[in-house]
């Protein structure tokens, strides 16, 4: 592999591996430390991959473990006024307000299949599972997210309405 198809690669998948970065971080600044990391260890490992058409899956591989690696480093508790708003804001903040309350193990799969559009070969590969595991977590995920959201329109819908406060005074 040589260093133009490695650049390439690398930016073609940029804004896909920040996403997952971010899924497991959280935090835009260890998003980019761990971007940083796993393009250097994948470019001192470059021979390590066999076929180049398993670039993305090898390279997500290897940014899940430097996030992992950079989530461990800095472990400390943060003062509420310290976290930064989010860059990107939601198309569908309950959507988003509700795979936040997502286990991490369900998450990722879920972003990796739905957003990034990894199937789930491509997933199991990178997380390191079996397909079916990763067919269960996703399956898991739909009903979390599904409950969740479901909760969130049951509350908007069984909430009263200011003209219903007034008429009961």
């Amino acid at each position: 592999m040589d260093k133009d198809f490695f650049v390439e690669e690398l930016q073609t998948h940029h804004a896909m591996l920040y996403r997952v970065a971010y899924t497991i971080l959280q935090n835009d600044d260890a998003c980019c430390d761990a971007l940083q990391d796993a393009a250097l260890k994948a470019w001192e490992k470059r021979h390590t991959l066999r076929e180049t058409r398993y670039f993305r899956t090898w390279v997500t591989r290897i940014l899940i473990n430097a996030c992992y690696d950079t989530r461990r480093r800095h472990r400390r508790i943060v003062v509420m006024e310290e976290i930064p708003e989010q860059s990107v804001p939601p198309e569908d903040p309950a959507l988003a307000m509700a795979l936040e309350q997502l286990p991490e193990r369900l998450r990722l799969p879920l972003v990796l299949h739905y957003a990034e559009g990894m199937s789930y070969a491509e997933i199991a590969d990178a997380l390191r599972l079996p397909q079916s595991t990763v067919r269960s977590r996703l399956h898991n995920a739909r009903e979390q997210l599904r409950k969740e959201l479901e909760a969130e329109c049951c509350l908007l819908y069984t909430s009263p309405s200011p003209r219903d406060l007034s008429t009961s005074r």
